[in-house]
């Protein structure tokens, strides 16, 4: 081949024998790059099933729960940090971890909310951190209030709910501080419609056409 090379020949030849080898070895690549994004998120299913099984979870339970998530690494993750930080039985936490749209962001807040002061834990910061779109922002706001404040968990957990479902007010009224809508007349119905109004029309007379005057011979 490099002998054909060096006299200058056989170019589009070469040219054919490279194209097939580019795409012999795209078409033997694209296997091998989906075998591993296949093996990624099948450890991430692993993961979720080891860990479950690690906390107490019976075996049907952990595999009917890893398969029913899009993201089975941190459902698994929100239901471990739970359960070791809140000392909840981890069959209870599945439910909300399973639900919730960033389930390490419902971990961080139900740990922070439950640990913030040393009462008992409160089921129903379950549903508050699962309902709040928001749910490390609502646990702030509760931790922060009852630091500065004397309320109970519940109380705190209301008065932010509430303040973070706040919806009203938000859209603009279209109108000036300074100035008052303006009343648009309505039709009278009893005078004729403008666009309704018959038009008549003078008939056009014709115009007499003269003949044309014939010229005479000498």
């Amino acid at each position: 081949m490099f002998k054909l090379l060096k006299k200058g020949k056989y170019t589009t030849s070469l040219a054919s024998v490279l194209a097939i080898t580019g795409w012999f070895s795209s078409v033997f690549t694209l296997p091998a790059m989906g075998q591993t994004q296949s093996s990624t998120f099948g450890s991430d299913y692993r993961a979720c099933a080891g860990r479950l099984l690690r906390l107490g979870i019976t075996p049907e339970a952990a595999s009917q729960n890893c398969a029913a998530v899009l993201r089975p690494r941190d459902f698994s993750n929100c239901v471990t940090r739970i359960q070791r930080q809140t000392q909840v039985a981890a069959a209870d936490i599945l439910p909300s971890c399973r639900s919730a749209r960033r389930p390490e962001d419902l971990a961080t807040c139900v740990v922070n909310i439950s640990t913030s002061k040393r009462d008992s834990f409160d089921p129903s910061v379950f549903n508050y951190c699962g309902r709040s779109l928001l749910p490390a922002r609502f646990a702030s706001c509760v931790v922060g209030i009852r630091r500065e404040i004397d309320y109970s968990a519940v109380q705190a957990m209301d008065t932010c709910i509430d303040a973070s479902d706040r919806l009203g007010g938000l859209l603009p009224s279209f109108l000036p501080g300074n100035r008052t809508p303006v009343n648009t007349p309505v039709p009278n119905q009893s005078q004729p419609n403008q666009f309704n109004r018959t038009f008549e029309t003078t008939p056009i007379q014709p115009t007499p056409v003269q003949p044309a005057p014939v010229p005479q011979r000498e």
